[in-house]
């Protein structure tokens, strides 16, 4: 049970700050604090991302639809998308239209922040539409 918990932080905590290596300078003091406080109150990716996006629910519902709230594969590589491999992440945010506007905004793509930030400016942008090829999933 603890080493199962221990993976689940270390996939979230480099889901959300980028591979272990960037992590690993950390450990030594935060990360003992951050493992108590999950261990302490859990907190799943679907409660994440339905409270990120608590003033736009239907983009929730998006990202269930579109990646079944997966940021990463089974083998812990960011979730491409089956019809599109230029599509990424829980958004599956497409990096050929979307990817230079990302970086300039210092949104990586690639990480749970990044994809849900650049998802949350593209509906205030366009709203719904580029998510209308799954608008049958989630449009009920």
């Amino acid at each position: 049970m603890i080493i199962e918990l221990t993976s689940a932080v270390a996939l979230l905590i480099s889901s959300l700050y980028g591979p272990a290596s960037a992590v690993a300078q950390d450990m030594a003091g935060d990360i003992n604090t951050q493992s108590q406080a999950a261990i302490e109150k859990p907190v799943t990716l679907a409660k994440y991302v339905q409270e990120y996006f608590a003033e736009t629910p239907v983009l929730a519902e998006i990202a269930f639809c579109e990646s079944t709230l997966r940021q990463v594969d089974k083998s812990g590589k960011v979730l491409r998308g089956k019809v599109n491999s230029d599509d990424v992440g829980l958004m599956q945010i497409n990096e050929v239209y979307h990817g230079e506007k990302a970086k300039s905004m210092d949104m990586n793509l690639e990480t749970i922040e990044g994809n849900l930030a650049y998802a949350k400016y593209l509906y205030d942008k366009e709203g719904t539409r580029p998510w209308n090829s799954s608008a049958k999933c989630w449009n009920k």
